[in-house]
């Protein structure tokens, strides 16, 4: 061996994770090595380009960034870099800059597959253990893009300002002109306080901005002594404080509205305004939803869903997580259903009694995405006279139905539809319904229960779809055996994992020699969140924010809940960036089956890693709710 690769050779054995190979195994590497150097104040990477080498400093200092310039590491002698890159997608993660006269080895892409294949405790070094793989690759993908880590209580910064509802709108102007603000919140203080905060709309009444002050007072010569209640606005949207902040700029496009009262368990701690989140807007593909309340018939309303497939690929190449392209899938979704209910109430006059149309399932739980079939159904009022209000539900679902079927969201095979009679029941009947359902907890019963207990309201008397969920969080925790029967449900569909934790393919069919990543991993962990989320009562519908309240109830053991989160999101991951490629790279529809070759070796350990934590949560199931006693 020559005696420059014997002196790499020492240097390498004396550096983790070299210092781990067997001596011939450094020797072979030392001998391979590329040798690269750098000025200080040299960019070596930058972000998004290609990278071919594992990097190995000799001698000076590298600095690390994260995608938006943040310092994210400082290396020095025998520091490592490049590795996420190599184990991801070959593109580099976190550019990096000599920050003096720096010297590298560079090992190739190729002799680092070889090794982390030959020498396990090199692969170890860069890939964790287990599930601190996996978490760590969900970390890395979400420290790229503040907009999905960023929540809106971040953007507060003063208490919130309310007044009186019976103060005079001159006290109403004065106080805003004082506290330098855009708005006030309008309290009743008579109003009751209940004990459970989740049943309790609270004590903010109204909201009262500057321009309600512009058109109601001045435009008008309304008395300035006139009560804060005459001129408030009382359709109030609230966003709790969890929520991200893409959210908000969601809330606002969706509704047309310029603040936003942030809650905490409906109690106001600030407000938004467009202003606050301005920056956050450049995220143009969210503006689809303005378009869509502007488009004048069904003809327009499909014409205009084309451009669905670029906004979905745009938002994944913008970085996007989960659970911000499933929330504004939904948004997009459910805002689509709302102008085909005003187009259809223009076409066949007012309802003759008030309904809540709801959307069920994924779009529901705000983790829908491109490739989507329709659940809804309404609630009617408890008037609701079958013989003289029928045929305008009739035809009102069927109008809604088709025109969604027009803008590619395809009917539900299993025909859970507004357009079928039997999903139009009044409120008294859905209670009963719900109640039949955990009652006699038989296998259609429980196949009902895992898609109509994510229920989100949609158009008209929302209130009413709070109701359900309240009767479902409340009745459902209270019936051991309906939740054991549903733990049970929730382990049939298995993650696609064989005895030796190889993927178990399909072997026939159209999609041979792949896996359906909805089917066996999104689908089945909602399933088991779900199942959790209704033990402790929670009402949340995202199975991110129940899990929240599972880690907050300590239900699971330490640890473990996260676990599910890190589970979901990289399945989810894997299963929207196929459908982006799908649609951007092969210009073919989308679909959730996967052929596991099209991964890199990282990626598919991480995902074999997130299908065997999916099988551990359900043989938990099994030991915590039992069919006997109901529950452990």
């Amino acid at each position: 061996m020559q005696a420059e690769h014997v002196d790499i050779a020492q240097f390498l054995s004396d550096h983790a994770p070299f210092d781990d190979l067997p001596e011939e195994a450094v020797n072979k590497l030392a001998s391979q090595v590329e040798i690269a150097y750098f000025r200080a104040g040299t960019q070596i990477l930058n972000y998004g380009e290609d990278i071919a080498d594992l990097y190995v400093i000799r001698t000076g200092a590298v600095e690390m960034y994260r995608r938006d310039g943040e310092l994210y590491n400082r290396l020095t002698v025998g520091g490592i870099f490049g590795q996420m890159g190599l184990l991801m997608n070959r593109k580099v993660r976190f550019p990096a800059k000599a920050l003096e006269d720096t010297l590298v080895y560079c090992i190739n892409v190729e002799l680092f597959n070889q090794y982390c294949d030959e020498y396990d405790v090199f692969a170890d070094f860069f890939e964790a253990d287990g599930n601190v793989r996996l978490h760590q690759a969900v970390v890395e993908q979400a420290d790229s893009n503040d907009l999905t880590t960023a929540k809106v209580k971040s953007l507060l910064h003063r208490d919130v300002v309310t007044v009186a509802k019976d103060a005079s709108v001159q006290m109403v102007a004065q106080l805003m002109t004082q506290e330098s603000v855009s708005s006030v919140l309008v309290t009743d203080e008579d109003k009751p306080i209940s004990d459970d905060p989740d049943d309790d709309d609270g004590q903010v009444v109204g909201i009262i901005t500057d321009r309600d002050l512009r058109t109601s007072v001045i435009a008008n010569g309304l008395s300035y002594e006139a009560p804060a209640a005459q001129i408030m606005q009382t359709d109030l949207v609230l966003l709790d404080s969890n929520a991200y902040v893409f959210e908000a700029v969601l809330a606002m496009l969706r509704d047309n509205i310029h603040h936003l009262p942030v809650v905490v368990k409906k109690k106001p701690i600030g407000v938004i305004s467009q202003s606050d989140i301005l920056r956050y807007e450049s995220q143009s593909s969210l503006l689809l939803v303005r378009g869509i309340l502007a488009q004048q018939s069904v003809e327009d309303l499909a014409h205009y869903a084309r451009q669905l497939p670029n906004v979905f690929v745009r938002m994944v190449n913008e970085d996007a997580n989960s659970h911000m392209i499933g929330t504004a899938m939904a948004v997009i979704g459910r805002t689509f259903k709302q102008r085909l209910l005003d187009l259809a109430e223009e076409k066949f006059g007012p309802p003759p009694v008030p309904y809540c149309f709801i959307a069920l399932g994924s779009m529901a739980r705000d983790e829908q995405l491109i490739v989507t079939d329709q659940d809804n159904a309404i609630i009617l009022d408890n008037g609701f006279n079958e013989e003289l209000h029928d045929e305008y539900f009739q035809n009102l679902a069927d109008f809604v139905c088709d025109g969604l079927a027009e803008c590619g969201y395809k009917y539900c095979e299993g025909e859970i539809m507004a357009s079928f009679k039997k999903w139009r029941l009044t409120r008294e009947q859905w209670q009963e319904q719900f109640a039949d359902w955990m009652a006699e907890p038989k296998p259609q019963a429980l196949l009902h229960s895992s898609i109509f207990f994510d229920l989100d309201g949609v158009y008209g008397k929302n209130k009413w779809a709070d109701e359900l969920k309240r009767f479902i969080a409340t009745e459902g925790r209270k019936n051991k055996r309906f939740l054991a029967n549903l733990a049970a449900n929730a382990r049939n569909r298995t993650p696609p994992l064989g005895f030796f934790k190889d993927f178990v393919l399909e072997h026939n069919g159209q999609h041979k020699r792949s896996m359906n990543l909805k089917r066996r991993g999104t689908a089945p962990l909602s399933d088991v969140i779900r199942v959790h989320a209704l033990a402790i009562g929670s009402r949340k519908q995202n199975s991110f924010e129940r899990l929240e309240d599972i880690i907050d109830a300590k239900l699971l053991p330490e640890g473990k809940a996260q676990d599910l989160r890190d589970a979901l999101e990289y399945i989810a991951m894997v299963r929207i960036r196929h459908q982006a490629w799908q649609i951007e790279k092969l210009d073919e529809a989308p679909d959730n089956d996967l052929e596991p070759h099209l991964l890199s070796p990282f990626e598919q350990r991480n995902l074999k890693e997130a299908f065997a934590i999916l099988d551990k949560a359900q043989n938990f199931l099994k030991f915590r709710y039992s069919a006997n006693s109901g529950m452990k």
